[in-house]
This record gives C-alpha cells, sequence and structure tokens, in this order.
C-alpha cells in the first residue's frame, strides 16, 4: 500500500499520525514532560489548543492522502459496476455518452473518473410488457446501445468474455457489458433466451419487480414456490449457453431453487443486505453464506433505500400508497405509458438519508459474512432516484474506495471489490 494507508495503519492507536505534524509534537516532547501544576492555566489552555490544532492538521493532511490514495486504486484497478439503467437514458432521450451529461449518473467522461472500466449495461423492460411486446422492447434496447458503440468505437466496445473485458480496458476503453433485467423478456422460451445470449448479452436475472410465468419475484405475492420446472430449465440452459445467472429481484425460494439447480456460480449484480436495510430486495445473511459456497458475488446496490433504514422505511410508505395495477397496452401506447414513467421518475431523484459510509458499512457487513472473495459493487445507477450523499454518481466511487481505506482494506481487498470478484465469475461462466 501507499504513504497514506501505512501512516493510517501505524497511527490508528494514537491522536497525533505519524508524519511532519507529529514530528513538531515530538520536537517539543520535553515540553509535555512538565509537570501540569508547573504549568499555568493559560499555558496549559495554549498546549491544549496547540495539540488540537496539530491533530486537524494531521487528519486533514491524512485525508487528503487517503483520498489521493483512493483516486490512484481506482484508476488502476479493473473496476466492473455489476448493474446500471443507463440504457434506458439513452433510449428515451437520446443521449451521447461520449459527452458529459447534465444529468443522469453515467456517462464515458464519469466513468473514467470513477475508475469503472467495464459497466454492466442492463436491458431493462418494465413487467407490463409481456409476451412478444417484451422481446420487441428488449431489441429497442439492444439497437440503442449497438448505436452507441457503433459511433464511438474508438472510446467503447462491446465485451464478451473475460478476455474481451482486459483487451478492451488495456485499449484505454470502456469494456461494456449487456444483461436482461427481468426473465419475462424471454417470453417463455428458451430459444428467445439463446438468441439473446448470440447478440453477445452475458447474464439475465431471473425476475424483476412481478412474478414471470414460472419464477417467483421478491416484491409481489408467492405464486411458484419459487421456480417451476421451466424456470428451472432456464438455469440449466443459461449453464449450459455460458450465461450468468443473476439473482436479484428474485424471491427467497427462488434464490434457494435456483443455487440447488446451477452448476456455476451466480451473482447477486444489484442487492445489499437485510441485516442492514430490512426490504425485501436485499439478502438475508444466511443467502449472503448461501452465495459464497456457490462461489457467487453480491454486488452491493447503492440504493439509498437498501443501505439506510430511515430511506428504506420512506421507500416502504410510499410503495404501499401506490396503485400497482399494470396497463392493459401494446405497441406505441406502451412506449408511451414507459416514456412517462421513465420522466416522473427522474424529476423525483434526489439524495437519501444514506451516505457513503452506509455504503462502506453494507460491504464490511457483506465481506464479514460471506468473504472478501464474494462481494462487488452493483451501483443500480440511472435506476435509482433515491442516492447516498457522496455517492450521486458513477464519478464518485473513489469516495467509497476512500472509506473501505480508512477502514482498513487492502489494495488487494478492494482491487477484488471494485472488479476482481466480478471477472472471476465471468471467466467461470462466460469463459475466457
Amino acid at each position: 500500500m501507499g504513504s497514506a494507508y501505512a501512516e493510517f495503519q501505524a497511527g490508528k492507536k494514537g491522536l497525533i499520525t505519524p508524519g511532519k505534524f507529529a514530528d513538531m509534537v515530538l520536537l517539543d516532547q520535553e515540553i509535555f514532560s512538565v509537570p501540569p501544576e508547573c504549568l499555568s492555566k493559560r499555558m496549559r489552555s495554549l498546549l491544549a489548543l496547540f495539540v488540537l490544532a496539530v491533530n486537524l492538521c494531521s487528519a486533514v493532511a491524512f485525508s487528503q492522502d487517503v483520498n489521493g490514495e483512493a483516486s490512484r486504486i481506482q484508476d488502476h484497478v479493473l473496476g466492473i459496476d455489476g448493474h446500471n439503467d443507463t440504457v434506458q437514458h439513452i433510449i428515451y432521450e437520446n443521449v451521447d455518452l461520449a459527452n458529459r451529461l447534465p444529468d443522469g449518473m453515467i456517462d464515458i467522461p464519469r466513468l473514467r473518473e470513477g475508475g469503472i472500466h467495464a459497466p454492466f449495461f442492463a436491458l431493462w423492460v418494465p413487467t407490463y410488457y409481456s409476451g412478444s411486446e417484451a422481446v420487441r422492447r428488449t431489441l429497442d434496447l439492444r439497437d440503442a446501445m449497438q448505436r452507441v458503440l457503433d459511433r464511438h468505437r474508438d472510446q467503447i466496445e462491446l465485451a464478451t468474455s473475460a478476455h474481451d473485458i482486459e483487451r478492451i480496458v488495456g485499449q484505454k476503453k470502456i469494456a461494456a457489458v449487456l444483461t436482461i433485467e427481468g426473465g419475462h423478456q424471454i417470453n417463455n422460451d428458451l430459444a428467445v433466451l439463446r438468441m439473446y445470449r448470440h447478440m453477445g448479452i452475458l447474464a439475465m436475472t431471473l425476475t424483476h419487480f412481478r412474478n414471470t410465468d414460472w419464477g417467483d419475484s421478491s416484491t409481489d405475492k408467492p405464486e411458484h414456490n419459487g421456480l417451476t420446472d421451466f424456470g428451472k430449465q432456464v438455469v440449466r440452459e443459461m449453464n449450459a449457453i455460458g450465461m450468468i445467472v443473476d439473482i436479484s429481484h428474485v424471491s427467497d425460494k427462488t434464490f434457494y431453487d435456483a443455487l440447488q439447480i446451477t452448476t456455476k456460480p451466480v451473482i447477486a449484480s444489484h442487492s445489499s443486505c437485510r441485516s442492514l436495510s430490512d426490504v425485501p430486495r436485499n439478502m438475508t445473511d444466511d443467502m449472503l453464506r448461501a452465495l459464497a459456497r456457490n462461489g457467487g458475488v453480491v454486488g452491493v446496490s447503492f440504493a439509498a433505500a437498501f443501505l439506510n433504514q430511515e430511506d428504506a422505511d420512506e421507500l416502504k410508505r410510499k410503495v404501499s400508497s401506490e396503485n400497482a395495477v399494470e396497463p392493459n397496452l401494446t405497441g406505441a401506447a406502451l412506449d408511451e405509458r414507459a416514456t412517462k414513467e421513465y420522466f416522473d421518475d427522474k424529476h423525483q431523484l434526489q439524495v437519501g438519508h444514506a451516505t457513503v459510509e452506509d455504503a462502506a458499512n453494507c460491504i464490511d457487513h457483506a465481506v464479514k459474512v460471506a468473504g472478501i472473495d464474494h462481494v462487488g459493487i452493483g451501483s443500480d445507477f440511472d435506476g435509482i432516484s433515491l442516492v447516498p450523499r457522496d455517492l450521486e454518481d458513477v464519478s464518485k466511487v473513489p469516495n467509497l474506495t476512500a472509506a473501505l481505506l480508512k477502514r482498513g482494506y487492502s489494495e488487494r481487498d478492494i482491487r477484488k471489490i471494485m472488479g476482481g470478484n466480478f471477472l472471476r465469475v465471468i471467466q467461470q461462466v462466460v469463459g475466457e
């Protein structure tokens, strides 16, 4: 590790961090050996203020060193974010990701600033798209992303293997990994699943907010007691074609069914810890341990409500007051509904009670329960309306790295959390 981390490790037991400010105190250590009764009240006050000033200056210097070290580390790791919804930003607003956008949480300049070199771009279709409409909309999203790839070949490239990711990042470009967010998007057809894989899509969440015809969601009433026989076929087929099973959004029973069937590691691309924020989208400690035994990875989500119980309680109150009836629309009318929903959600974007420290707390807890080899990040940027303070967009990821450094995480640990663990799963499931 660099000097900041070494100073932290050496000085964390005392108030004064080793360095030039501490040296100033050591030069005058004779002063502090004088019995207190021999000093005037005024002198004791001045000395107390001096020590306080030294400690404050030392703390500021240490903080600056840690932030600099965090930026250096984040720039040199192979940064992987396991989930974002930025393709929604592209399809609804036709934004150019090569530019720093006036709003939104991810673009190419911000990715570079944040040290995220291989983001997972989710092709998410709302669950009120069903059947062939869900497939059509998935293809619309895939086409929108392809236009970005074609337009900016010198800055971003599709990655369909672990080797691709390493090669593309080595060329100083963004390695775009594509995923599907919801099993309803295959229209109950394994041929559609295989088609998606041929289109370069590397992972799929089994459900989204609602149950599919073959699997239960964490945010819907149980209907199938986990996975149906066809749902289990989906998992087996994903293993066979080298597609990563993503268990974010699924019910607890669906999670355990998937682990029983799969022969490959799975991921929870954007989930957090239920013991810290009690929402069904988060994972229990038992689930984290089971995921670790499978060899999988949880990508800690940056959704404020998944990190902070106060934000979670506010989310529960909001959801309980909403009308959950989904529209019976098709074609252009369905797309218009989705567009309105997108802009309504966008206008609700705000900073929650959670901070970057809550994200670090969640990572810390997941590491303690599942182990350092089974934790990553899955921001859900551009898909969340309530973000943590100091982690408002992808350019702020070094703030999280700094928070982990302050907690004693080594550079090797951070390399795993910030991308190495996800890369391993890609190697094991998709291949080199």
